[in-house]
């Protein structure tokens, strides 16, 4: 094997997995409640479903009729109350009203406090983001020195290696600070 194409694969690999932590950020920040109902907030809910921990959304449908208003409305109507004891568990902090059919979820206005605390949480899981990232980077790092130690690749060819890991890094990390901009936007938005 070429020197490039052992620097390349581990730089794909790594490029590749940041990704992957980028759009589970992504994921994390749908969760967080804007004042708006909206699927992503009870989706992956886990359901207790006979015994076994099954996301919301393979239980039922969800619908927004309005933007303060969720339906969801079970495939299974033996499945209600256990939905209901989900969202109540939840941190949410709606309470479900269950007609015996569907479970609507009223979202009132956020208050500036509870804007403030989800601002809190979204800078919590930004960081854990960033930490992914750091720690894929750290990774890929090992592989390139250890490609060196093996004599598969030259000390200049790692150095180069390293500058191109620590930019690729520094992209996605500003792609999380900027995915962080934005959702914190939207909270603190009236």
């Amino acid at each position: 094997m070429e020197e490039d194409s052992y620097i390349d694969a581990v730089l794909e690999d790594c490029r590749d997995k940041m990704a992957k932590a980028l759009e589970h950020t992504r994921n994390e920040f749908s969760s967080i409640r804007t004042g708006r109902a909206a699927p992503a907030l009870v989706e992956r809910l886990r359901v207790d479903y006979y015994g076994s921990e099954v996301p919301l959304q393979q239980l039922a449908g969800i619908q927004v009729p309005e933007a303060k208003l969720m339906v969801i409305t079970p495939y299974d109507k033996g499945s209600l109350k256990a939905i209901e004891k989900a969202i109540q568990g939840s941190d949410l902090g709606v309470n479900p009203n269950n007609d015996g059919v569907v479970i609507r979820l009223a979202f009132p206005p956020l208050t500036e406090e509870r804007r403030k605390a989800m601002v809190k949480v979204a800078h919590a899981k930004a960081e854990e983001g960033r930490v992914a990232i750091r720690n894929l980077r750290r990774s890929a790092r090992k592989d390139l020195e250890a490609f060196e130690k093996d004599g598969e690749i030259s000390s200049d060819e790692l150095e180069r290696a390293e500058k191109d890991l620590e930019r690729v890094t520094h992209e996605f990390v500003v792609d999380v600070d900027r995915v962080l901009h934005h959702k914190e936007e939207e909270l603190l938005a009236v």
